[in-house]
C-alpha cells in the first residue's frame, strides 16, 4: 500500500471528524499494520473477529473505514461484522450531499454518488429476486428471457450519468463565457485553495466584509462564492471561495467538481490558506499542492497565507510570496492585500504617455484594460501614468514617454 494510503492516528482523527460532521458519533478507532491490504475482507480475519466484539459492546450500528473498500470487501464486512459498512469516499460523498446548496453543487455530488455506487451495486439486490433463463429460485411466472435487477440498475444509472455530464458541460459553458466577459472587462480572478477547515471562508469575509457562513467544522463551503475585492484606489479584484481540500478525496469527486475547480487553472493568482495552528500544516500544504498540480493550476501564481497565526505559539513563517494573517482577528491582512496587487503587478509595463486630445479613444483604452495611476491634462494633450499589460502594449507604445519595457535590440543597435 503507498504511504499516502496508510492510515495513522491523525488521518483516523479527521476521519472521527468526518463521522461527527455528517450527524454520526466515534465511539472507538481500531488500527491495524499489515503489509498490504487482505484481498477478501481488508483487515486479517482477527481484526474482524475483534471489531464484531467492539461493535457489540459499544452498540454500534455503523462501521467507517479510512480506506477506500472494493465492492466485494465491503460486502464480506457488512456480512461478518453485522453492520452498516461504508468506507471514507462514501462518507465525504454524504457530507457533501447534506452541504450542496445550489443546483450546480447538487449537479456535481449526484454525479459523483452515482460513479460511486455503479461498481457497487453488485449484491446490493438481495431483496429481489432476479429473472432467470434457467431455472433457479425464481417466482412461477418470471422465468424466462430478460434483463437482471443489476442490469436494468446499472442501465438506468448510466443513462443518469450521461445526463448529468449534460448538465454540467451546460453549467461549464455559463462558467466560460463569465469567464471572457471577466476578461473582456480585465477584473483579476483570486481564488481561494486549501485544506478543509483551514479558515478560507473567514478570509473571504474579512478581506471583502462579506458575512457568508463560515463554521469551524469539515466542508462547510460546497458552493462556490464570489465577492468583490477592494486592491487599492484604482483596482478591484473578484475573490473566490472554493470547495476544501482533504487527504485521500474520492478521484471521482474531483472529477465531478471539475466545472468548479477548473476555476483555479483561469485564476491570476491563487491564495493557498494553511492553517499554521494544525501540528499538521505541512502535511495537509503537500495535499493540496498535488491536487493543484492534478487541476493543471501549477503554473497560476501563488502566495501561501498562513492563518491563524494569532494562536500559534512557534517561529511564523516568513519570505517572499508568505503572508501570516490571522482571518479572525485581520492581523495581517493589509499585507496580504498589497503582497496580491504586488504578484497582480508581475509582468505588466509601467509608462507614462502623452496621449494628444484627438485620441481619446487610447485614452479610453488605458482606462478599460489597464491601471491608470495617474492623469494630468497639459496644453498638448493627457500626461497618464499607467500599469499595461504585454499584450496591450503594441497598441499604446507610439505614445510612450518613458517606459520600463526591456528593449528587444541587441546593444550594438541601438
Amino acid at each position: 500500500m503507498e504511504r499516502a494510503e496508510q492510515s495513522t492516528e491523525e488521518s483516523m482523527a479527521e476521519l472521527a471528524a468526518l463521522v461527527e460532521t455528517a450527524g454520526g458519533e466515534a465511539v472507538a478507532t481500531v488500527l491495524q499494520n499489515r503489509a498490504a491490504p487482505e484481498p477478501r475482507s481488508f483487515i486479517g480475519d482477527g481484526k474482524v473477529r475483534e471489531m464484531k466484539e467492539l461493535i457489540a459492546a459499544q452498540e454500534c450500528d455503523m462501521a467507517v473505514f479510512d480506506n477506500e473498500l472494493t465492492p466485494s470487501q465491503m460486502r464480506v464486512l457488512s456480512e461478518e461484522l453485522g453492520v452498516k459498512v461504508l468506507d471514507r469516499s462514501g462518507l465525504i460523498l454524504d457530507i457533501f450531499a447534506q452541504r450542496a446548496r445550489t443546483r450546480e453543487g447538487q449537479l456535481q455530488v449526484e454525479l459523483a454518488q452515482y460513479q460511486y455506487l455503479m461498481p457497487r451495486l453488485t449484491g446490493m439486490w438481495k431483496h429481489l429476486v432476479r429473472q432467470t433463463a434457467g431455472g433457479g429460485a425464481s417466482p412461477i411466472g418470471t422465468r424466462g428471457p430478460g434483463e437482471t435487477q443489476l442490469e436494468t440498475d446499472r442501465r438506468h444509472i448510466r443513462r443518469k450519468i450521461q445526463k448529468l455530464e449534460e448538465e454540467l458541460e451546460a453549467v461549464r459553458k455559463v462558467r466560460g463565457t463569465q469567464r471572457r466577459r471577466r476578461e473582456k472587462n480585465a477584473v483579476p480572478m483570486i481564488a481561494l485553495v486549501g485544506y478543509t477547515n483551514a479558515g478560507k471562508s473567514t478570509l473571504l469575509n474579512c478581506l471583502t466584509g462579506s458575512d457568508i457562513p463560515a463554521n469551524n467544522r469539515l466542508f462547510d463551503t460546497l458552493d462556490t462564492t464570489t465577492r468583490r475585492l477592494k486592491i487599492n484606489d484604482r483596482e478591484e479584484a473578484l475573490l473566490s471561495d472554493t470547495v476544501g481540500f482533504i487527504r485521500k478525496l474520492p478521484h471521482h469527486l474531483v472529477e465531478a467538481f471539475k466545472s468548479t475547480l477548473e476555476e483555479l487553472c483561469f485564476a491570476d493568482v491563487l491564495l493557498h490558506v494553511i492553517d499554521l495552528s494544525n501540528p499538521d500544516w505541512e502535511e495537509q500544504a503537500a495535499v493540496v499542492d498535488s491536487l493543484i498540480v492534478q487541476l493543471g493550476a501549477e503554473q497560476t501564481p501563488c502566495i501561501r497565507v498562513f492563518n491563524k497565526c494569532d494562536v500559534f505559539m512557534g517561529e511564523l513563517p516568513h519570505g517572499r510570496g508568505c503572508v501570516c494573517v490571522s482571518a479572525r482577528t485581520g492581523e495581517g491582512t493589509a499585507t496580504l492585500v498589497e503582497e496580491i496587487e504586488r504578484v497582480l503587478d508581475l509582468g505588466k509595463y509601467h509608462a507614462r504617455l502623452l496621449i494628444p486630445y484627438s485620441d481619446g479613444s487610447v485614452l479610453e483604452l488605458l482606462h478599460r484594460e489597464a491601471s491608470v495611476t495617474r492623469i494630468e491634462y497639459e496644453p498638448d494633450g493627457v500626461s497618464v501614468d499607467a500599469a499595461i499589460k504585454p499584450e496591450l502594449w503594441g497598441r499604446v507604445r507610439d505614445f510612450a514617454v518613458w517606459s520600463d519595457v526591456p528593449d528587444p535590440r541587441e546593444e550594438w543597435e541601438r
